[in-house]
């Protein structure tokens, strides 16, 4: 098998993951990869976070709204969760994020944004920010 992995990539993908979710939390889940899973920890940092998040073209604050959308939309609550940590320290507002969470219902459903209110007011207490 060919070896894919692409250091400069993986170290620009792990310096802004670094900024969007937290120093801490990115060494934690780092540190506790093993052999199963260090493949995708380093490719998903490479790839989502060097490329993906890499360029200049979007600003982070930009990136971390359309993610809020699209993770909100696909109900994936955990990964909503860290990301709405993530916009907070990209500097999206509480009230950009009620505002997401809106277009979230009118495309997804009440049932989905419930979802993301009841989340995101989790994320925004441990903040200081309700």
């Amino acid at each position: 098998m060919a070896d894919l992995f692409n250091e400069d990539l993986f170290l620009k993908g792990l310096e802004q993951r670094k900024l969007t979710l937290g120093a801490d939390y990115v060494e934690s889940n780092l540190n506790a990869a093993d052999d199963f899973t260090r493949s995708f920890q380093e490719a998903m940092t490479a790839w989502c976070w060097g490329f993906g998040w890499g360029d200049d073209v979007i600003p982070p604050k930009t990136r971390s709204m359309m993610n809020l959308s699209m993770i909100g939309a696909l109900g994936k609550m955990n990964e909503w969760e860290i990301h709405c940590r993530g916009a907070l320290n990209n500097n999206v507002s509480k009230e950009e994020i009620r505002a997401i969470i809106h277009v979230i219902g009118i495309y997804c459903g009440v049932p989905q944004s419930l979802e993301c209110f009841r989340v995101a007011r989790k994320v925004l207490e441990e903040a200081g920010e309700l």
